[in-house]
């Protein structure tokens, strides 16, 4: 299967907090993600809660695979997905690599 995105080990992958400068910078190339209460957030709308919840499960998928374990609030036709780095108490590069690969869910072909 080929991807967008290149394979890494996670496991090994060196996490710091980034600078406010830095979100913001990282902001402006990821449409639609806030930053509300030390975490990036963004809300997805959905017309059901079959749609919903296939989202969830592959936002899971992705979260998994980057050892990185989001928040998520699920509802009937949306999800709000909260990403920061705990182990940095901050959120970091990986926060927005896996917004990346979350938003590339929902791309056009």
């Amino acid at each position: 299967m080929t991807t967008m995105f290149p394979k890494k080990d996670w496991s090994t992958q060196e996490r710091r907090a980034l600078t406010a400068i830095e979100i913001e910078a990282n902001l402006a190339q990821h449409p639609g993600w806030q930053l509300h209460a030390g975490a990036l957030e963004k809300t997805y709308r959905f017309a059901n809660y079959h749609e919903t919840m296939a989202f969830v499960n592959a936002v899971a998928f992705i979260a998994h695979a980057q050892d990185h374990h989001p928040d998520l609030s699920v509802h009937y036709g949306r999800c709000v997905v909260r990403l920061n780095t705990h182990d940095v108490q901050g959120i970091s590069g990986t926060d927005f690599e896996c917004a990346a690969r979350i938003d590339a869910l929902l791309a056009a072909p």
